[in-house]
């Protein structure tokens, strides 16, 4: 069956082509497995909430814009007849009926591991301009005062005021006074007239989202949703986004655009079943135990690959979200990640916790994450937890704070063909890394995490095989060109950026044995906690301020190599200048078999269900015929090149 849905419909009619619904809702309710739903141009205001899902991949319930019409889906209302109550002072009286029991002017961006700003609230409410999200102020007085800022949060301490995108738009501000029957909206629109623009402001929670779990199979293809009041999203939360499958398993979201989410776009994430920020409510355990807990309560109620994860996020276009672009934690796991644009996540700093990027995952198992555009965020790709058995693959990240961190995982995880563009390349607070055949322009920081143990699986399952801290190391470091860029952030301890010298404290793979048999038959915690673990480190390229491993014995120095990226006319294109050196450059092919398994999880470095790879035989530019060379393509020549890298 298909259904239709037009703007010009009734809810009562048919839904038929020539008798359509008028909400995507009435076509929600009843769409059973195999039908799909059609959707003719327009804004529709609406939280599309479906009641059911398919039942296999051959019955799946499939939500799509009309080919050729535009279709929006918002999560705020337009408000109009605004009052002028001083100066550029605007004032709107709302009824709190309007928000139902969610009111964005009342609920706080809060939650576990939230931390700033420390002297006022953020709300999950918000208003546009002709589209634009204004700032929220602080006070009343802050609101007047309306100052061009650099800076807008004073107290988030995280970010050096250089990096604030849009510095000229924090003086258009709004503050709301919510009484037991209204919600007064008050607004520094400056040099705007509200009444002769569009004003739009935050009422729902969500755009797309069943709040029903176990929804599956469920494709939404083609919108665009935007302007929504979804809260903030730490893996020990109920992770609602504002679009996402909540807690199943089989959705596909493809050539949608998503932008203007208060804090996460796409949400692959766990539910409120699993626990929903109990340390920041009971204030009896830290956010470490409590995510512990929540992952043994996911086990509980379902974690696995026959029940959730699976899904298919490609071909969208993200930005402008304040916490991530996608989010999740165990919902994301065997999960692909493809084509996906993404840039301007959590610039606009109004408030700063941990869990923000424009992907962040937790417990991606077996996860592949290819393909992608990541750029102008606070931090491109952040892979916590459990990142056992996920891929990075031919991603480009450019203008990005940073651009990927690892964190307390045991591998094995491969980072292959990227590109990583900005100052500050990979945080590397884990172990058991492949870092194969990328082309690196920033530094690398490594760091022990050695006060948290975190759980580890048996290959490709959701059953836990046992918990260890963070010892470092344990990282396959093979055949990368590294630029050696020097990181400029002005408040942030310099680096060094010689990379990858901050390996030379870790153990060669003969000294890791030799030094572990030195402490004598009785191998105590001690014993492996006290002995820095191998590291395999061959084939680089460097360059510039980075610098080899002091047991790497086959690498090359490419002094005067530079990148640079732009976009032209919807492609980006990488600017190349190498050396002559470039050519004397020749590597070993990086497979299954030579990297091993990292010494906790003991999983080879395979395909999500077990097959070997040759990680050297396909570049980002195509096959590779003629050898193997450093960096992420097949081909490179000296001199200046021009090389379409994303489109």
């Amino acid at each position: 069956m298909i259904y239709y849905v037009s703007k010009n419909g009734c809810d009562s009619a048919a839904g038929t082509q020539d008798a359509p619904f008028l909400t995507i809702n009435r076509a929600a309710a009843v769409a059973a497995p195999g039908d799909t739903v059609r959707v003719y141009g327009g804004v529709y205001r609406e939280w599309v909430d479906p009641k059911c899902g398919g039942l296999n991949e051959l019955t799946r319930i499939t939500y799509e814009a009309v080919p050729g019409e535009k279709v929006v889906i918002k999560g705020s209302e337009i408000v109009t007849d605004w009052e002028p109550v001083g100066g550029t002072v605007w004032k709107k009286v709302l009824p709190n009926a309007m928000f139902g029991d969610w009111n964005p002017y009342v609920q706080r961006v809060w939650g576990d591991w939230m931390e700033g700003p420390l002297d006022h609230d953020v709300h999950l409410g918000d208003v546009y301009i002709d589209g634009v999200s204004m700032f929220e102020a602080s006070s009343m007085e802050d609101l007047y005062e309306a100052p061009i800022r650099t800076q807008y949060v004073q107290n988030a301490l995280r970010f050096d005021t250089e990096y604030v995108k849009y510095p000229e738009l924090t003086a258009y501000r709004w503050f709301a006074q919510v009484d037991d029957k209204n919600t007064s909206i008050f607004c520094n629109f400056q040099n705007v007239d509200p009444n002769a623009s569009c004003i739009e402001i935050n009422v729902r929670k969500c755009c797309f989202y069943p709040t029903q779990s176990g929804l599956n199979y469920i494709t939404v293809r083609g919108f665009e949703f935007a302007q929504a009041a979804c809260p903030f999203t730490p893996p020990t939360s109920d992770q609602v986004g504002m679009v996402g499958p909540n807690w199943s398993k089989g959705w596909i979201i493809e050539n949608n655009h998503v932008h203007d989410a208060k804090c996460s776009g796409i949400s692959l994430g766990k539910d409120g079943t699993t626990g929903d920020n109990l340390s920041s409510k009971l204030a009896d355990k830290s956010g470490h135990i409590h995510q512990m807990e929540s992952m043994f309560l996911g086990l509980y109620n379902g974690w696995s690959k026959e029940r959730i994860g699976s899904h298919i996020v490609r071909n969208n276009v993200i930005h402008d979200c304040g916490q991530n672009g996608i989010v999740g934690h165990m919902g994301c796991a065997f999960s692909l990640i493809e084509h996906n644009h993404i840039y301007n996540i959590s610039i606009k700093r109004e408030y700063w916790g941990h869990e923000m990027g424009g992907i962040k995952f937790h417990a991606p198992i077996d996860t592949v994450i290819v393909n992608n555009n990541i750029h102008d965020c606070g931090l491109g790709i952040w892979l916590d937890w459990q990142s056992q058995g996920t891929r990075l693959t031919r991603n480009i990240f450019h203008h990005n704070d940073r651009d990927l961190m690892i964190e307390v995982t045991h591998g094995p995880c491969v980072v292959d063909h990227n590109i990583l563009l900005s100052n500050f390349a990979l945080d590397n607070h884990a172990q058991g890394t492949a870092i194969v055949h990328n082309l690196i322009a920033g530094v690398m920081r490594p760091r022990k995490i050695l006060n948290r143990n975190t759980p580890y699986h048996f290959p490709h399952s959701t059953f836990v095989a046992g918990f260890t801290p963070v010892l470092g190391g344990d990282d396959r470091v093979m055949n990368n060109i590294f630029l050696g860029v020097q990181e400029e952030r002005g408040k942030t301890p310099n680096y060094s950026g010689n990379f990858c010298k901050v390996y030379d404290e870790f153990s060669t793979p003969e000294e890791y044995p030799q030094r572990i048999a030195q402490a004598g038959l009785c191998h105590t915690t001690s014993t492996y906690m006290n002995t820095p673990q191998a590291v395999w480190i061959d084939g680089n390229a460097y360059a510039g301020l980075a610098g080899a491993f002091r047991g790497e014995e086959n690498s090359i120095r490419i002094d005067g190599a530079q990148a640079a990226i732009s976009e032209e006319n919807g492609q980006w294109i990488l600017e190349l200048d190498l050396p002559q050196t470039i050519t004397t450059a020749a590597c070993e092919a990086v497979t299954t078999k030579r990297l091993g398994a990292p010494r906790i999880t003991q999983q080879p470095y395979d395909d999500a269900i077990g097959n070997a790879l040759d990680y050297s035989a396909v570049a980002m530019d195509g096959a590779c015929t003629e050898g193997v060379i450093p960096g992420p393509f097949a081909k490179l020549t000296p001199g200046k090149t021009r090389i379409v890298v994303w489109k």
